[in-house]
């Protein structure tokens, strides 16, 4: 059996605290049963990169993990990664910064991580690459003559064309695409703007699911990613889940709740969904002290300066509101600037009667597939969802609005809070029944069934072996 190696930025090794990602619960039980490893930055910086690789083996899981100098930091992931590609994918090009000393450190990086990880690849390894961080990848493991199937999964929204020639040195980047034999989006709106960029700017012919430039064809798919729907419904019935939706509800006097859950980003339409909250207070007085809404927001990239702006935007905006608002025994916004477990999470969920996911770009938002897992079959809470988001793809059963108008926000709010049990019921069987079918497993299981069907390409020794 092949082994699959895992590339990406970060290594997240498992623990028992549930606070792992999306993608470090899809991928760890594929690489317990292929034997294989994950490679990656260990989060540590050192004075001079020396390419040592810290092994380790955490339930199962094989993870090895390189540190690198502050200047690579700086350029490669708070550069490159997080003020160029990062807005850019998510259509703020006002915010990209475009720096030669970023795509330098960007270059350099994606080296780095070819010439330590390839001398732990064998010839028959399927190798999956990760996210926006490293596009290159592929084709800095192919310079130093690796033949292996290889696949990359973009996690992050792909640009429309008129957006993505802005970059500089753009073609030469997405050529480096063409280096892997699968690649992977979220959504088709996605898949579809990487199709346009290829036949406008490159050239390129598409049949089907077959991408070719040259004399090159890769394969580009849909595929959304899931949650483990099972294990997430099982962490809301938990006891640390019950004791924590006990605590909410306790806390809410009788006062429905909506939530959001959101890392601190701009992507994310955090102040679009305070603007549009304070518009429901405006615009339906009867509701006040009837209603609140906790937004969980835990900081992220505190070294990026538009991060810095948006947290501070947001502390301002909900003190305004609240001073509004508020009244003595309440408070209409709870603004937390903390993480929480998954099993504590689930029971804040499924407390809330109304689930707020309204960022303005997200590749798929995983957040919405979790609120509905978390819903009580009895008595579900509603979602209301960004039509922006990859998500609203398969959860058309949830209120979808424009995070940008503060009006459509406010109703669906209404309509959400007198939304009846029947017709609350049926759009979560509906969307739930997406949840359960296209799950973490299905995902995963649909990229690496195409990238293992791949015929690989041997080796020069095996060529040379069977010319003998």
């Amino acid at each position: 059996m092949s082994r699959l190696i895992v590339i990406s930025n970060r290594v997240s090794r498992p623990n028992k605290s549930g606070n792992q990602g999306g993608l470090a619960v899809a991928l760890a039980q594929a690489l317990r049963e292929s034997r294989g490893i994950w490679f990656g930055w260990s989060g540590e910086t050192t004075d001079a990169f020396t390419g040592h690789i810290g092994f380790a083996e955490d339930q199962g899981v094989k993870t090895a993990t390189i540190d690198l100098e502050e200047q690579d930091v700086d350029e490669y992931y708070n550069g490159y990664a997080n003020k160029t590609l990062w807005p850019l994918f998510h259509f703020r090009i006002d915010l990209a910064e475009y720096a030669r000393d970023f795509e330098g450190g960007y270059n350099r990086v994606n080296k780095r991580f070819a010439e330590t990880a390839s001398p732990l690849i064998e010839p028959d390894d399927v190798i999956w690459v990760h996210d926006y961080h490293l596009i290159p990848l592929g084709q800095m493991l192919r310079d130093r003559g690796l033949k292996n199937r290889m696949g990359f999964f973009l996690h992050i929204p792909w640009p429309p064309t008129r957006l993505l020639v802005s970059l500089p040195h753009h073609s030469k980047l997405v050529s480096t695409l063409f280096a892997y034999d699968v690649v992977g989006f979220h959504t088709e709106e996605w898949l579809e703007s990487f199709r346009h960029y290829v036949e406008r700017e490159m050239g390129g012919t598409v049949d089907g699911d077959y991408v070719t430039v040259g004399d090159r064809t890769i394969q580009a798919i849909a595929c959304p990613i899931g949650i483990n729907a099972q294990e997430f419904k099982d962490a809301a019935d938990s006891e640390t889940a019950q004791a924590m939706f006990g605590k909410v509800r306790a806390s809410l006097q009788d006062r429905p709740l909506v939530v959001g859950v959101d890392r601190l980003d701009y992507s994310k339409g955090l102040e679009e969904r305070f603007n549009g909250y304070a518009r429901f207070l405006k615009d339906h007085p009867e509701h006040h002290r009837k209603i609140v809404l906790t937004q969980i927001a835990p900081p992220s990239r505190g070294d990026v300066e538009s991060y810095q702006q948006i947290r501070a935007t947001l502390d301002s905006l909900a003190g305004r509101i609240n001073g509004e608002y508020s009244d003595v025994d309440w408070t209409p916004i709870r603004y937390v600037n903390q993480g929480y477990p998954r099993d504590e999470l689930a029971g804040i969920y499924r407390a809330a009667k109304i689930g707020l996911v309204t960022p303005l770009r997200d590749g798929m938002n995983l957040v919405a597939k979790e609120y509905v897992a978390a819903q009580d079959p009895k008595d579900p809470g509603v979602l209301i969802l960004s039509r922006f988001a990859g998500a609203a793809m398969q959860l058309k059963d949830a209120l979808l609005i424009n995070p940008y108008s503060p009006e459509e926000m406010s109703d669906a709010i209404l309509r959400a809070l007198a939304m009846p049990l029947d017709e609350r019921q049926r759009r979560w069987r509906a969307m739930m029944d997406s949840v359960e079918k296209q799950d973490i497993r299905w995902w995963r299981e649909v990229f690496t069934s195409r990238l293992m069907a791949v015929e690989r390409e041997p080796a020069a020794a095996e060529t040379e072996d069977a010319a003998g």
